[in-house]
């Protein structure tokens, strides 16, 4: 008696990957800077720099989902999910190690740069998982309903979706009590639109790979007798 045999793809594995590398730069290099651009006619605009990285993990997402199917995309949210939550047990350790005495002064940088709270920690490991999987849901329905058409229509309506449960969950989990409600609800808006928009205007780049890929691998999956339970990684 044999089992079934789950299909090879040549660049599924290469895309986790990449998807892996793109969160952890987005909560270990990006999530501390907060930077002010000065854009013409808009002004001055101030943002967290993780905005750069995160919402490349949406674009990775909104690829695996259109040409792999929701449940491989499930797959990849749960390694990103362990990624970040080692990444983030491990920062906690080193920074709480004592220093050796010629490291002292160096150790106030150290916690500055990855020395996050549990609050803030969790609150990114939570609203990544929530965001990712919600986007990952909607557009493999969109794609159903639209019977493959418009793609840039469940790009950025998956993504538009996605990004308001992460920003709410991150932004009210991390900061509610701790922020004034106003400073709160306008970051959390700022950094809605700024990921947004930046999936909008990677639309021909989203088309552009996910048609390589459809010919490369041969696949073009639709979700009609998917499981969408977020607690399993069968594909």
């Amino acid at each position: 008696m044999t089992g079934k045999t789950e299909r090879q793809y040549r660049y599924y594995d290469l895309l986790m990957a990449a998807y892996v590398c793109i969160l952890l730069c987005a909560n270990l290099i990006g999530a501390q800077k907060v930077t002010t651009v000065h854009f013409p006619v808009i002004g001055a605009v101030t943002f967290a720099a993780g905005v750069l990285f995160f919402p490349l993990s949406y674009f990775f997402g909104d690829i695996l989902t259109e040409v792999y199917g929701y449940a491989r995309d499930r797959r990849c949210v749960w390694a990103g999910f362990a990624a970040l939550a080692f990444a983030s047990l491990m920062a906690a350790v080193i920074v709480a190690m004592p220093p050796a005495a010629h490291w002292a002064d160096k150790q106030a940088a150290l916690e500055t740069i990855f020395g996050n709270t549990w609050r803030i920690a969790s609150a990114s490991v939570i609203a990544f998982w929530s965001g990712s999987l919600v986007n990952s849901y909607v557009l493999a329905k969109m794609k159903i309903l639209t019977r493959g058409r418009w793609l840039w229509t469940r790009t950025i309506g998956s993504t538009a979706c996605g990004e308001a449960v992460d920003s709410g969950l991150f932004y009210t989990l991390a900061f509610y009590g701790i922020w004034d409600n106003q400073l709160l609800l306008t970051v959390t808006l700022t950094q809605y639109v700024l990921k947004t928009a930046w999936e909008a205007l990677s639309t021909p780049l989203t088309y552009w790979v996910v048609n390589f890929l459809k010919r490369a691998e041969h696949e073009d999956y639709y979700d009609t007798d998917t499981n969408f339970t977020p607690f399993t990684l069968q594909a």
